[in-house]
């Protein structure tokens, strides 16, 4: 099966066939600059970075491109247009290129954290400021954006017009309809100047006390919030390239006005794929600033959050993300990461155990045929999960099966041999590349887990001792207080004990 992909613009599953064979390019909207990353933020950086790797696996050469916007203008639907950077500047009595460094650094040392691959280039707002203006030239020649006041804005209806005859209308992706638009669309600032409601800014005259400005053909000003992708998506990229992503409440009004922009400067629909994650959301409600519900993700790893009772570690909340289909809604809760950190140690024990069985003299045959077969077809299905629509949730699962049966081997349940040779090895291939590879987890012992395992581990030699001495009351006064505790030992058929946490 090959890889198929939900595609936003066209509303349906596709085979994903890259334009150039062998290489794909990928533009993703990276963050906003202007505070820390929240936890709604990492879902979509943890996703495409697994689409990222995963195109990588498949043997694709990858050029992809994550933007930083630290232009600091906005003009977002149903909210007055702000500079987020420069208000945020203010508050903190920074310059605002000195706040943009701050959360930028804060920015990539969340992703280290999360372990995401590097982008392939990572271009910011600020550093396009000529190829912006060059691209608003272009469209205002063309006749789709005018002048008024020292701003530019797009003229959506004749673009409309225009290019609906061509199947690149003005809501082609977000499926909405122009005259809905019109009649629901709020009054914002500088309505007055535009032609009409729906129109947006490709520049903004900069009043005096705006602090980002530039000099532009129009006057001192700075750039509207979409053509910023648009000039670098196409000046890496090309005019039209493989996969677009964010998030999806990026698709209206952002991808919207890309698509318009790009198709008037260079005649088509900048991707042919559009990839968006859904949202993460507390209590039903989306995760948002606005709705003063973050939290941020130094708040997560510190446990420092009201709603949390805890810590949560990096890769208990990738592996938390990964657990849902990046198209189906995430709603958070403090039970919720509780359990995925359970999940992700079971499973990661369970790869460690793997790893440490010699299976050289395993048979050729089974010695459990109805074991081999079972374990044989999940293994083939976990490639077809993920190559239905980057199914990650499906792909854990498949994992978690294998799971009993590793264990099984481990406690002697099972017989070491009961598999073949080649299952064997196919299992530990397989648990390798989708959990380090392609998912990019990885084992997290800090110095308290190692002191907790020594302590532990003391214990246990204690309780061996005693029951060395059928000394049975100490040794199930141990066991049964630290499974109060929530930790339980195990007695291991060559006479060690493991333990675990429950």
């Amino acid at each position: 099966m090959a890889l198929q992909v939900y595609n936003s613009l066209t509303r349906q599953k596709e085979a994903f066939q890259s334009i150039i064979p062998g290489k794909v390019g990928m533009y993703v909207c990276g963050p906003t600059v202007s505070g820390e990353s929240h936890l709604g933020h990492a879902r979509p950086f943890i996703t495409f970075d697994i689409v990222y790797r995963y195109l990588k696996h498949l043997g694709y050469s990858v050029r992809y491109v994550r933007n930083i916007t630290d232009a600091g203008h906005f003009e977002e639907e149903g909210r007055e247009s702000e500079d987020k950077i420069s208000k945020k500047a203010v508050l903190e009595k920074l310059e605002p290129m000195e706040l943009v460094q701050k959360y930028t650094n804060l920015f990539h040392w969340a992703m280290r954290e999360f372990n995401n691959l590097e982008p392939s280039i990572e271009p910011t707002a600020t550093g396009h400021i000529v190829e912006q203006i060059v691209m608003i030239e272009k469209i205002i020649a063309d006749g789709y954006a005018y002048v008024v006041n020292g701003s530019v804005y797009f003229d959506v209806d004749k673009y409309h017009r225009d290019f609906g005859a061509k199947g690149m209308q003005y809501g082609i992706l977000s499926g909405r309809v122009l005259e809905e638009q019109l009649e629901t669309t709020r009054e914002l600032e500088s309505q007055d100047e535009k032609r009409n409601k729906q129109d947006f800014a490709l520049w903004k005259n900069a009043a005096p006390e705006h602090i980002m400005r530039w000099q532009s053909p129009w006057g001192i000003g700075f750039p509207g919030w979409h053509i910023e992708c648009s000039a670098m998506s196409t000046k890496y990229l090309g005019e039209e390239f493989d996969i677009h992503g964010g998030g999806m409440d990026l698709q209206f009004p952002h991808h919207e006005c890309e698509i318009a922009q790009s198709a008037v400067c260079n005649h088509r629909i900048p991707a042919r794929y559009w990839l968006h994650n859904n949202m993460i959301t507390i209590n039903g409600r989306k995760m948002g600033k606005s709705y003063n519900n973050v939290i941020k993700l130094s708040e997560l790893f510190a446990g420092t959050h009201e709603l949390l009772t805890q810590g949560y570690s990096p890769m208990t909340v990738r592996f938390f993300i990964l657990q849902t289909h990046y198209r189906s809604t995430l709603d958070f809760s403090n039970e919720a990461l509780q359990a995925a950190e359970k999940g992700l140690r079971r499973l990661w024990d369970a790869f460690t155990q793997l790893n440490k069985f010699d299976i050289s003299n395993n048979n050729i045959t089974a010695g459990d045929l109805d074991l081999e077969a079972q374990c044989y077809t999940v293994l083939s299905s976990l490639d077809e999960h993920m190559n239905d629509d980057l199914n990650t949730a499906r792909v854990l699962a498949g994992l978690f099966e294998l799971v009993p049966v590793i264990n099984s081997i481990k406690d002697g349940l099972v017989a070491k041999n009961a598999l073949t040779t080649a299952t064997m090895l196919m299992m530990k291939e397989k648990f390798n590349t989708y959990l380090v590879d392609i998912f990019g987890l990885r084992e997290e012992r800090k110095q308290d887990d190692q002191k907790l395992s020594a302590v532990l581990q003391l214990i246990a030699d204690i309780r061996k001792d005693a029951r060395a001495k059928k000394d049975f009351a100490t040794s199930d006064k141990i066991r049964n207080q630290l499974l109060e505790a929530g930790i339980q030992l195990k007695d291991e058929k060559d006479g060690g004990v493991s333990w675990e946490l429950i």
